[in-house]
């Protein structure tokens, strides 16, 4: 992570072609004039911030789905990395969710609300950085979660739909139409609260150029971007804006000590 942050804008395209946030995304949704001047800066930053990481990842994919079996996992061995997203007084009692054929489905109830799941590169962000769309395509990225019952009910069904939308071999752009438009006929829940979630899985693969990271804790706060956080850089151990900032999706992520990780030892 050190040695691809350093390089970061040395790797940065001049002319970077970001995918514009449809309208009707946020036409309902702007808490303030600060937002909008802020959401045209902040994905530029984190745009530029990050292609130096990725650029190599995305001229490596072809832009084509390779086949769902490279994405599956046998369920028994994906029951017990989803468990190390979490410590156990959470994944113990969570319900379990597992990746087939169809999209992610129950393999075991829980009864604490949690839901804890492995993401693949189907959750890579909808809008930017720009390069990081395109994890969709890398069947190797293994990301346990456990999302609290605020985040099950708010933002789960999310990631469930860019799932679905990508097992039905959609393109990064048609993920993103598909995703607008559920938000605004309100067939996605509105985010209007910072829920959480865990990541703090030592098992976790997070895609070429990070690989194991940190553990960390996610917060799905709608709007924010890496100034409203403190504006550390991207990899650093500090809260830092990552995925579609000044939109109804924006996550931040929180480090915590490498100490903290379950399910074995960060390499």
């Amino acid at each position: 992570m050190h040695d691809a942050s350093s390089q970061l804008s040395q790797n940065s395209p001049k002319n970077p072609r970001i995918l514009s946030l449809p309208a009707s995304v946020l036409a309902d949704e702007r808490r303030s004039e600060v937002v909008e001047k802020t959401m045209k800066k902040s994905t530029l930053m984190y745009y530029t911030l990050l292609v130096g990481m990725w650029v190599t990842t995305a001229q490596g994919q072809t832009s084509k789905y390779p086949p769902i079996e490279q994405y599956l996992m046998a369920q028994a061995d994906e029951i017990a990395l989803a468990r190390t997203a979490a410590p156990a007084n959470i994944s113990d009692q969570a319900t379990i969710k597992v990746l087939t054929k169809r999209g992610f489905e129950v393999a075991q109830q829980g009864g604490n609300g949690s839901v804890c799941m492995v993401m693949r590169g189907f959750s890579a962000p909808t809008y930017t950085p720009a390069q990081l769309r395109e994890l969709v395509y890398d069947a190797t990225v293994r990301a346990p979660i456990c999302f609290t019952p605020p985040a099950v009910r708010e933002v789960l069904p999310y990631y469930e739909l860019r799932t679905n939308l990508a097992l039905q071999g959609k393109n990064p752009d048609e993920v993103a139409e598909a995703v607008a438009v559920a938000y605004a006929k309100g067939e996605l829940p509105k985010r209007d609260q910072v829920t959480f979630a865990y990541m703090w899985s030592a098992k976790q693969s997070l895609g070429p150029g990070i690989g194991h990271w940190h553990p960390h804790v996610m917060l799905f706060a709608p709007y924010y971007d890496n100034s409203m956080v403190g504006g550390s850089p991207f990899g650093s151990p500090f809260p830092q804006g990552s995925d579609d900032a000044g939109t109804p999706f924006s996550v931040v992520v929180i480090p915590v000590d490498d100490k903290l990780a379950l399910g074995g030892e960060m390499k």
